[in-house]
């Protein structure tokens, strides 16, 4: 028998191959799936053995049908529902909201019909420009917190700016504050010798999903790209920026442009739900005490609509792909993108193809240079199909633009950590601020207008005189788009 399987080991892997793609084949068929999606799978793992297995275990399945993590019973329903009924608007509020959004009320009552996210009135928000500001008010807040800290990130290192904030919460701890800190095991890296002075210094830390070989696994497409930081309940942090001396601008690496939020106000209760509920995953810690995560705030003078959008396969929609789309084609007047990553899907595209063709001034800015070559070439081969819809499609050239952001109508804006890109929508954990105010969205569309004086725009005929060899490699790192 040995001898047998010695001599013919090839055949029986070929076989054992196709009896798995055969199961698989009928579970795609069976999950009546888009039909070009369907052949696609099918076609890899009828003509592409091994491979194909590869390509669809990564990518092929259904992420929220799958229910591979869900909030549901992770926190307190009871505590939840009071959460809830204390952030309800009363009637003379919504009146209000109704009057001022118009046709934009539309969004609030998809991400609420979505995920029950409450629409917030009693905020504030300061917009945050690059990482020197963000880390100078972060360590200004965590110095004077009296009782909790929370951090959720993808990306923090222990360099220099790393490192002086995990000794200032190892400070903080020690102190007598709670410190509880989440970070994706596959983005972070922090050494055994800064973990071990966290453990002593009683900060409570989690990886997000460990790995031991993260470019070998498929837990590496369920990564937490959240970045969002909770003080005592009544200041919140979200936005594209980590925690690494990438993001600082006077160390003579690369400009790295972003865009981050500072909030103050009721919106922080939903930015704590979601942390506590990736906290409850990580950690299995049991908390039965959450008024203190909870605070009665008080009213403030500014008004600032939020509503806190988090998407990935803990949620049963796709929140912020569903969100953007609908702001797109129902836009107005203009619709101003910014993102780092374009690799967008058919219905995204054909949103922005929409709102353009209909008279919508559709702008679109993108780095000239990624950190990513495949990303590159991939978000090229997209820009045809936008210039046929005559969008207006900037690169970036000062540094890299790293900031998640889109503004619509002098009225809605939305900052956060997703990227325009597969991953984003549909695999990563996300976390979006959606804005609803006159004020925050004409200074993020002025954000978006100086950074047009520091791009070029890309010309559709300079375009279209690429080489087929250029065109070859757009169109090859376009193939893998669900993998960058």
């Amino acid at each position: 028998m040995l001898e047998y399987v010695k001599d013919n080991w090839w055949s029986i892997l070929i076989i054992f191959n196709y009896l798995i793609a055969a199961s698989a084949v009928i579970t795609i068929i069976l999950k009546n799936l888009n039909p070009t999606k369907t052949l696609s799978y099918i076609v890899v793992l009828v003509f592409f053995p091994f491979l194909g297995l590869i390509v669809y275990y990564l990518f092929g399945q259904e992420y929220r049908k799958n229910k591979i993590f869900s909030k549901k019973g992770l926190l307190n329903k009871t505590v939840i529902k009071s959460i809830h009924k204390e952030l309800e608007l009363s009637s003379d509020e919504l009146n209000d909201v109704n009057n001022y959004l118009d046709e934009k009320v539309k969004l609030v009552r998809l991400l609420y019909s979505n995920e029950n996210e409450l629409l917030t009135l009693n905020n504030d928000v300061d917009i945050i420009i690059n990482g020197n500001d963000k880390f100078e008010k972060l360590l200004a807040d965590i110095k004077q917190a009296k009782h909790h800290v929370h951090l959720e990130y993808y990306i923090i290192k222990d360099d220099t700016i790393g490192s002086q904030l995990l000794n200032l919460l190892c400070d903080r701890a020690k102190e007598g504050v709670t410190v509880r800190l989440s970070y994706d095991d596959v983005g972070s890296k922090i050494s055994k010798k800064m973990k071990l002075k966290l453990s002593n210094a009683g900060v409570h830390h989690y990886p997000f999903m460990p790995v031991f070989f993260s470019t070998l696994t498929g837990k590496m497409n369920y990564r937490n790209h959240r970045k969002i930081v909770i003080i005592d309940g009544k200041i919140g942090y979200v936005g594209g920026i980590n925690i690494s001396d990438v993001y600082v601008n006077d160390n003579g690496t690369r400009y790295w442009r972003d865009t981050h939020l500072r909030i103050v106000g009721d919106a922080v209760k939903s930015l704590q739900i979601h942390f506590l509920s990736t906290w409850k995953f990580v950690s299995k810690e049991t908390i039965t005490q959450f008024k203190p995560f909870f605070p009665k705030l008080k009213t403030l003078n500014t008004k600032i609509g939020l509503q806190i959008a988090g998407s990935g396969p803990d949620t049963d929609w796709a929140n912020i792909m569903e969100l953007s789309i609908t702001a797109i084609i129902t836009a107005k007047s203009y619709v101003y993108i910014t993102t780092p990553y374009f690799v967008p899907n058919d219905e995204m595209i054909s949103a922005i193809q929409i709102a353009a063709k209909s008279g919508v001034d559709v702008r679109l800015i993108i780095p000239e240079k990624s950190d990513s070559w495949m990303v590159k070439h991939a978000s090229n081969s997209f820009l045809e199909a936008l210039f046929k819809a005559t969008v207006k499609v900037y690169k970036y050239y000062k540094g890299f633009v790293h900031a998640k952001t889109i503004v619509v109508d002098d009225i809605f804006a939305m900052v956060g950590t997703s990227n325009m890109d597969y991953r984003s929508f549909n695999i990563n954990f996300e976390i979006n601020s959606v804005i609803y105010n006159v004020e925050k969205s004409k200074q993020l569309k002025a954000h978006f207008l100086e950074d047009l004086k520091h791009s070029n725009a890309v010309d559709y005929n300079t375009y279209a005189k690429q080489s087929k060899f250029e065109k070859l490699k757009e169109s090859y790192c376009r193939l893998w788009s669900p993998l960058i």
